[in-house]
């Protein structure tokens, strides 16, 4: 008999010989032009970007193909959380030889970018809302430069098949949802200033100036032709022409223009980048690189599992307080060394050692919250462990999409536009991103520089961490990540936690109350915790603060198990799962 491995061994050389055959055309209906062999299943925050996800998959789509069909779709019907004016990081899994490649579509900072350009006439922080619909705000869009890198790599479909379910619905028009309804009405409030953009409020707002309720019926022919020049041109099509024009037009209009310029928009690439990838317990775990929070996740992790090799589930005090430690640890660690690596030094790998987390998670004592928890210092980076100032700071306008296809390969999509609206400026149909305004404000604190101080080319840091796991043998086992600012690596870690360690159902694990201990007070879903739970947390000197209107969590997953793929979506936003049979997949066209 032969085990699992050495069943892999025999096979893989197979595969690949089978690959370079099928590339050759000798035996087709074997590799990537082969039929599907399983289900395949999509999790996203939209029904209508799941309907589009699966009419791709349907017609032999890969992972890749249908997320981006979605995504287009997302940046219509949720405008308010990511679209084509933003950037994102998307990791891929090949089943085929089990590798697992990341796409960074980070925004970055035009040349015209000053350290200070978040500050007022007196040197202090802008206002947040004055800095978020400006210009200023404003970084490149790389969300399709983004996308068409990991087409060319993963894509089964042409290119401009995977936009058709876009237009057809910016043409036709939608119903706009309870959320997208809500989240007008409060942006053209006092919570922002969408109406204060001539092309936004006549988009969101009807001509007597009231927000467009649930129900109503909006279509947006100018994304519909956008989408029509992307589909034939490319990114080219927003880095060159009259949309390009729009954008940089837009971006520098007063009042608070920003510098971004035509030649910041030839320039900005989307990149290809080597995800950070940690052991946990049986399993593999890979997410981001810097600018990212990759390692912060890993980090929650590793020092969980430290704390509770034998973890007792859902419903253990002492879990969620090893949870909760794990958390603290991990955000002083993130929040002062986490930035743009190509432009600062950053011990990312270091974060994750497993000698440093075996000290950290010395500190870990869970029969008592901590009174303060300073960043450690990673081995091998002494000098930086006193070079900078810490600082807060990111908002929540993004989304996740969790895909797998029926060859086995997965994706797991974060995009934004930052906060909701984005810059709540808006051009050629679409919402362009406020970006840099996750870079720190203010570029010194208490006289020492900060890592994630504002600097022309600089891509600012990122809570996205879009995940995928495997196990052991390199077999694919979950896919997750959730949108929420900051919160996004503990959303992921707590329902990862949740599925691998506590045995919960995907949906289950998603359900339950989300809690974020980045400072001293967590926020946290009391009302959503197991019975007991909150309370025993604060005898234990936690201090957890029921937020207002609930955590903002968008989790989606996917877990591959023996009987099929278990997909679940977060009931706090409006997304949904979509199954797809081998039956219903047509071959891919070429």
């Amino acid at each position: 008999m032969f085990d699992k491995q050495s069943l892999k061994r025999i096979a893989t050389p197979l595969i690949a010989l089978l690959l370079v055959a099928c590339a050759s055309g000798s035996m087709p209906g074997v590799s990537q032009q082969g039929a599907p062999r399983g289900e395949a299943m999509v999790a996203a925050a939209n029904p209508h970007a799941v309907e589009a996800a699966q009419e791709i998959l349907r017609a032999g789509g890969s992972a890749v193909d249908a997320a981006i069909a979605a995504e287009l779709v997302l940046g219509l019907v949720e405008p308010q959380s990511s679209g084509i004016g933003g950037g994102g990081f998307m990791l891929h899994y090949n089943a085929a030889d089990e590798a697992i490649s990341g796409y960074d579509g980070r925004e970055i900072a035009p040349a015209g970018a000053r350290p200070d350009m978040f500050l007022d006439a007196r040197g202090r922080p802008m206002p947040f809302l004055d800095a978020q619909a400006s210009g200023r705000s404003i970084g490149t869009p790389l969300l399709i430069s983004m996308l068409k890198l990991a087409h060319e790599d993963h894509g089964r479909l042409p290119w401009a098949r995977l936009f058709q379910p876009a237009i057809r619905l910016a043409e036709e028009g939608f119903a706009i949802s309870p959320r997208l309804a809500g989240f007008i009405a409060y942006s053209g409030g006092a919570g922002g200033r969408l109406r204060a953009d001539f092309a936004a409020r006549a988009y969101f707002f009807d001509r007597q100036g009231n927000p467009l309720q649930v129900g109503d019926i909006l279509r947006n022919l100018d994304y519909a032709a956008t989408l029509r020049a992307i589909a034939e041109q490319g990114p080219s099509a927003l880095s060159q022409g009259p949309i390009a024009d729009g954008i940089v037009a837009t971006a520098r209009r007063n009042p608070r223009g920003g510098s971004l310029a035509l030649s910041d928009l030839s320039a900005a690439q989307a990149r290809r980048f080597e995800p950070v990838c940690g052991p946990y317990r049986v399993y593999r775990v890979c997410s981001t690189n810097a600018p990212a929070s990759g390692n912060a996740l890993i980090a929650i992790l590793g020092l969980y599992e430290r704390a509770r090799p034998r973890p007792e589930g859902v419903n253990s005090a002492d879990d969620w307080a090893a949870f909760l430690w794990a958390s603290r640890l991990s955000f002083a660690d993130r929040d002062y060394y986490m930035a743009d690596d190509s432009l600062v030094p950053v011990p990312t790998l270091d974060l994750i050692n497993p000698d440093y987390l075996n000290a950290r998670a010395l500190l870990i004592d869970v029969a008592h919250a901590p009174e303060q928890t300073p960043p450690g210092a990673p081995p091998g980076h002494p000098d930086l462990y006193d070079r900078w100032g810490r600082d807060l700071g990111e908002d929540t306008g993004t989304t996740h999409i969790a895909i797998v296809d029926g060859w086995g390969n997965a994706v797991s999509l974060t995009a934004t536009v930052e906060s909701l609206f984005g810059s709540q400026r808006m051009t050629n149909g679409f919402l362009l991103n406020n970006q840099l305004t996750d870079f720190s404000f203010t570029p010194t604190l208490n006289g020492r520089p900060v890592a994630n101080a504002v600097a022309p080319g600089k891509r600012p840091r990122s809570s996205m961490t879009p995940v995928i796991v495997t196990d052991r043998d390199g077999d694919l086992e979950l896919v997750v990540g959730s949108p929420g600012g900051s919160s996004i690596i503990a959303y992921t870690a707590r329902t990862t936690i949740g599925i691998l360690d506590w045995g919960l159902p995907v949906q289950d694990a998603i359900n339950v109350g989300n809690a974020t201990a980045r400072t001293e007070t967590v926020a946290a879903e009391i009302t959503r915790f197991p019975a007991g739970i909150a309370d025993a947390l604060t005898a234990r000197g936690w201090q957890l603060q029921q937020t207002s209107l609930g955590e903002v969590s968008g989790l989606h997953a996917i877990r591959v198990t023996p009987r099929g793929l278990e997909g679940g979506a977060d009931p706090r936003r409006e997304g949904v799962v979509g199954r797809v049979s081998p039956e219903q997949s047509a071959m891919p066209s070429r």
